[in-house]
């Protein structure tokens, strides 16, 4: 018995430990919660051109980057856009720790781009190396995975800088031997025999075997409609896609619930990824001891746990789920605000905390709603394209807020942005939940609906 036989007779086992064990390791960067201070620090590089040049490269390289990859990993089947993460993972953290050149830190913003849009294919791996019934616990295997590499890596970072006293520079080298184990890892995950757009020859042959038995035996052909599991090459695939993409939007509450995902999303990645400029501009890393990555493990613990909470209340989601969203919303919105204004690192921390919870808490609602009402291969489909609409209006937000060829602003100012954007958005859905919540009341003899169970 070969590999690849040994490989199947262990079912989905082994791709889902094996994918876990590498999402373990490149989520598990001790070194992340305290990029900010290295750069500004060690690197001497100012926060004006970390804030307004350097951010803004990776946001770029991201857009740019996000569709080829999204094509590219279903062509290659997945497991070579998954060794270039990790790949892409080991040469960040080789820039991070023996280069100090501003041309370098450039570089570096694009390879994390490569991280970053690579993420597709080890999230939609999984539905392609495991049996459909088993990816409700497998997607549950992998989230926990990445979780617990997040919560160990910042938890581990947070006790060696405030016990041992440890360096950046050696956060960081340990950081590249725990990335570069992942690399190793992801040579063992196994090649997926078909794409969910592009199949081999291989399935393609097993397709047309099974489709000549369904019309020899009498039965009708099963009509696969938007499946993008049963797409093929060539034009039949832009066809599908569209239908798909129909089919996934011809849908009220999907184009709701989607609009809510991509505004919303594109304001927490910005607050996510200047955060620590944040601190540091309220408190100098240079000057006093640091807690950021204990703050991140914190996040990371308090939005898991509101997100799991979430998932035991029963709720009428059609009738309250748009004005949960923006309740929910305008507290993100007066965190950002206390971060803003805070003069008080812990006022700081606290407010990252809050927002960081209700986005975490709402992403968790709007995903469920969109799958509840799709398939799961539409669901995919609608999640790659809520990510680069989402994406779009950050590289918008960047280029006008950010970027020091257009307006440049500083952090607070920035901040002060975000938080009236997220206002904005709390304010929109504020009034259409309200809106639809009396839609539901005057209907007093339609039989309530039922209960929906996250």
């Amino acid at each position: 018995m070969d590999l690849q036989q040994k490989i199947r007779s262990w079912g989905w086992i082994y791709p889902t430990a094996i994918l876990c064990l590498y999402g373990f390791f490149a989520n598990c960067r001790p070194a992340e919660p305290f990029l900010t201070p290295y750069l500004v620090g060690p690197k001497n590089i100012s926060e004006e051109v970390v804030t307004n040049y350097l951010f803004p490269i990776w946001t770029y390289s991201y857009l740019a980057l996000l569709c080829p990859v999204f094509i590219l990993t279903d062509l290659l089947r997945y497991k070579p856009l998954i060794m270039l993460q990790g790949a892409a993972l080991v040469c960040n953290y080789c820039l991070l720790c023996f280069s100090d050149s501003l041309a370098a830190m450039t570089a570096l913003q694009f390879t994390y781009a490569v991280v970053t849009s690579t993420e597709v294919a080890y999230f939609s791996s999984i539905y392609c190396l495991v049996p459909p019934e088993r990816f409700q616990q497998a997607t549950g295997y992998l989230r926990a995975a990445m979780l617990t590499g997040y919560t160990f890596g910042a938890t581990l970072s947070q006790l060696l800088v405030s016990l041992v006293g440890t360096s950046l520079f050696h956060i960081n080298a340990i950081t590249l031997g725990t990335v570069s184990v992942s690399l190793l890892v992801s040579l063992a995950i196994p090649m997926p025999q078909r794409g969910m757009f592009f199949k081999g020859a291989e399935a393609e042959e097993d397709d047309q075997e099974r489709e000549a038995e369904e019309k020899a035996s009498g039965r009708e052909v099963e009509k696969r409609g938007c499946c993008l599991g049963s797409l093929v090459a060539g034009w039949k695939v832009a066809k599908q896609i569209k239908a798909a993409i129909w089919e996934a939007y011809s849908s009220g509450q999907v184009v709701c619930w989607s609009l809510w995902w991509a505004l919303a999303s594109s304001a927490y990645t910005q607050v996510f990824n200047y955060v620590q400029l944040m601190w540091d501009h309220v408190e100098p890393s240079s000057t006093t001891a640091i807690y950021n990555g204990g703050v991140e493990a914190v996040c990371t613990l308090v939005g898991a746990a509101a997100a799991f909470g979430v998932g035991h209340v029963r709720v009428s989601w059609s009738r309250w789920g748009e004005l949960c969203l923006g309740v929910f919303s305008a507290v993100g919105a007066g965190a950002v605000f206390l971060m803003a204004f805070a003069s008080n690192i812990w006022l700081c921390y606290a407010g990252y905390v809050i927002f960081k919870a209700s986005y975490m808490l709402l992403i968790t609602i709007t995903t469920f709603q969109i799958a509840a009402n799709l398939s799961m291969e539409c669901y995919a489909l609608t999640f790659g394209i809520n990510t680069l609409v989402a994406l779009i209006l950050q590289t918008l937000i960047t280029l006008i807020v950010v970027d020091e060829n257009v307006l440049g602003l500083d952090i607070v100012t920035q901040f002060i942005v975000y938080g009236s954007y997220y206002t904005a958005i709390s304010t929109v859905f504020f009034i259409r939940g309200l809106y639809t919540a009396c839609r539901h009341h005057s209907r007093p003899s339609q039989e309530a609906l039922p209960s929906q169970r996250l």
